[in-house]
Parts: C-alpha cells; sequence; structure tokens
C-alpha cells in the first residue's frame, strides 16, 4: 500500500502538496514496524524546521520513533485527532492519521525525495 501521489524519505515519513501546504504522515510500512501506536507528540504550531529536522515522537508498544519532516517549512496545523486517538495512524496512516500541515515550502525539496516506486523498491531492500 504504497499511494504513488506521494513522495517519501528513508525514515519512511510521506509528504504530499496540497495548495502550496506540506501535509505529513508516517507511511503504511512505518506504522506496521511500530507496532500498535499508543502516543505521538506532535509538534507546536509556529515551529521552523528544516529538512530532516525533528517534528514529533511517536510512542507504540514496541518502540518510540522520532517524526522528521520531509521538507523545511513552518508547522500551521496539527491532528487534533491523534490526541485521544493516536491508534488512526495504524489505521488510516495516508489519511486520517496524517501528523501536521507546513508552510512556507520550497518545493524543490521534493526532488531530495523518493517516488513511490523508488520507495517501494527501498522497503524491499532492492536498493
Amino acid at each position: 500500500m504504497i499511494p504513488t501521489n506521494l513522495h517519501y524519505t528513508r525514515d519512511h515519513e510521506w509528504v504530499k502538496i496540497e495548495n502550496g501546504i506540506a501535509v505529513v504522515g508516517i507511511t503504511d510500512f512505518a506504522q506496521h514496524a511500530l507496532g500498535d501506536i499508543t502516543f505521538v507528540d506532535t509538534p507546536k504550531v509556529g515551529k521552523k524546521v528544516s529538512p530532516h529536522g525533528e517534528l514529533g515522537v511517536i510512542e507504540s508498544v514496541k518502540a518510540a520513533s522520532d517524526i522528521f519532516a520531509p521538507v523545511g517549512g513552518t508547522v500551521v496545523e496539527t491532528n487534533p485527532d491523534l490526541v485521544s486517538h493516536p491508534e488512526l495512524i495504524n489505521q488510516d496512516p495516508y489519511g486520517k492519521g496524517w501528523i501536521c500541515y507546513l508552510d512556507h515550502i520550497d518545493t524543490a525539496e521534493l526532488a531530495n525525495l523518493m517516488d513511490a516506486a523508488h520507495y517501494e523498491q527501498y522497503v524491499a531492500g532492492k536498493e
């Protein structure tokens, strides 16, 4: 389950650009590896991040994992539903399980990310 309309990082985050805003989440591969997600520490609105800057932390029954920004920008919104329902990331990582929106992005940074075909090879260990 690797949507073709997204860009991917080697740390298993995804990003989708909608009207100049970057929507960020973690991949299905990542949520499977983490197991049942129990807590999401989302970034503060107004936080500025550079590409690969830390956005927050996801905790699961297995481990805690940092969330990194696929592109640089300013956090303009976080997913309020993750506070009481972190399992949304397990249930719908590319939809209701989104983590944050970034504004003031440089779309040229997308060239440093993987498309779906490349990400699929990466997670299969064929890269």
